[in-house]
């Protein structure tokens, strides 16, 4: 056994499978010796005395986190600590989630016994700066989206990357994407499949009324500015498709590579490759004869 001594446990809060899942999980846990520590939404779904509640600032040698890529996005949003996560899918196989409910206990196995590898992905800052004051931050896994409402006219967004000016861009919106980020909205919206370990950010217009605007790849080590131009519309600031907030004429927001990076535990062979030709259908076969190819579209998607 490693040196693992505390697990922190995390469930879709509106899936009774996540939620059963987790309790059975923390019974597993505890049967070998280890503390664990269950989310809010557990713990209000059952009563478990003795167990703590999880704290997304506290320190532990392990997050397990069931449910889907949005799940796990919002978890790895919420660490206030590089920790290893592993992701446990109860759905479609995702990009982000690494094993299936049916692989779980085999996999958490392995993890205890250190047969795993940890695959770092980069985070955004991003800062919104009012142009009547104040600012707000945020962390993003996936993806910033600056998109007009239903009935909102096409806006405009003035964009630089590292204080060179890039293009105005006359669009419905406007993504900027992590590479993990590449295969959701930003691959629906005509952007690049980017490998998830690149050190860059994609920016990608959303139904631009100048066709010779295309998605652009920037390094992330410079800082992506947008400002948006267009007064007296419906404009909204959407996170990883789960925080968001409203823009006015002139807000400014920033866009850098974070400091801090999510820790994916990986224990398959699985690979991004195997996961692209699955979930978008390219055939092939994989490398991994436990890959299952799921009947849902491609990308993290937020909702799970």
């Amino acid at each position: 056994m490693s040196d693992f001594r505390k697990v922190g446990v995390v469930a879709k809060e509106t899936s009774r499978e996540a939620v059963q899942t987790a309790h059975e999980l923390a019974g597993w846990l505890v049967g070998r010796g280890l503390e664990v520590a269950l989310d809010g939404a557990v713990l209000r779904a059952r009563a478990h005395p003795g167990f703590e509640t999880f704290d997304p600032s506290g320190s532990y040698d392990l997050v397990v986190v069931l449910g889907g890529d949005g799940t796990m996005l919002s978890a790895a949003r919420s660490l206030k600590q590089e920790l290893p996560i592993l992701g446990v899918n109860l759905g479609h196989l995702g990009f982000l989630t690494e094993v299936g409910r049916g692989e779980l206990y085999p996999n958490l196995i392995k993890v205890l016994s250190g047969d795993y590898r940890i695959e770092k992905r980069g985070l955004f800052d991003v800062e919104l700066r009012r142009s009547s004051g104040g600012s707000t931050s945020y962390k993003v896994l996936n993806d910033v989206v600056i998109a007009k409402s239903a009935l909102a006219r096409i806006i405009e967004l003035d964009v630089s990357v590292d204080n060179l000016n890039v293009a105005r861009y006359r669009a419905d919106g406007l993504i900027i994407s992590t590479p993990t980020g590449s295969t959701a909205y930003n691959l629906s919206a005509g952007g690049p499949i980017i490998y998830p370990l690149l050190p860059v950010a994609v920016i990608t217009p959303i139904c631009p009324h100048t066709l010779s605007q295309r998605p652009i790849v920037v390094p992330d080590d410079e800082q992506i500015d947008v400002v948006l131009e267009t007064p007296r519309e419906e404009v909204y600031l959407t996170l990883d498709g789960q925080e968001g907030t409203t823009m006015g004429y002139r807000d400014r927001i920033s866009v850098a590579r974070s400091g801090r990076h999510v820790q994916l535990v990986k224990t398959t062979p699985r690979t991004f490759y195997d996961s692209l030709r699955g979930k978008l259908r390219w055939g092939g076969l994989s490398g991994d004869p436990h890959f299952r190819s799921p009947e849902d579209g491609a990308g993290s998607d937020p909702s799970e």
